[in-house]
């Protein structure tokens, strides 16, 4: 199992809970993204640089992902290719994707799209609370937990 990071729109807080994580328990993790970014030095952790455009990033991820690995990202669209895989997508506010949920989020997104589209201001989600940033961690490790050896 692998770890892989859509990390242009990940949090910064939410990274530093994966970098602690992959250190922690020796998963392979992989960022991908189209901007250059730091990460610790470590076995575990690498980065991959794409070119810049849409779904540049989330193609990548899922030309190289396996069935079984975890993929953090907040992309429903990208979560939903990622569960037809026979992988796992968790969000950084902690949420597992399952076949159960995926088709409702999707919904939802399409049609807050079309309101934007329509001219109607939705506003933008919440900012990462405390609460959230230790539901993503309490996730994560429950994943991590019952996912590795």
């Amino acid at each position: 199992m692998k770890i892989w990071v859509d990390a242009d729109a990940c949090p910064v807080v939410i990274k530093d809970i994966l970098f602690r994580a992959a250190e922690r328990t020796r998963v392979e993790m992989t960022l991908v993204a189209n901007q250059p970014m730091r990460i610790p030095r470590s076995p575990w952790i690498t980065f991959l640089q794409v070119a810049a455009g849409p779904d540049v990033a989330d193609d990548e991820i899922i030309k190289r992902l396996n069935p079984g690995d975890l993929v953090i990202t907040g992309d429903i669209p990208l979560a939903a290719r990622v569960i037809e895989r026979g992988a796992h997508a968790l969000n950084p506010r902690g949420e597992l994707y399952t076949t159960e949920n995926i088709n409702s989020r999707l919904s939802m997104r399409d049609f807050m799209d079309t309101l934007r589209a329509s001219g109607i201001d939705t506003g933008g989600p919440p900012a990462l609370s405390k609460q959230d940033r230790q539901t993503f961690a309490n996730s994560l490790d429950r994943f991590l937990t019952g996912h590795t050896d």
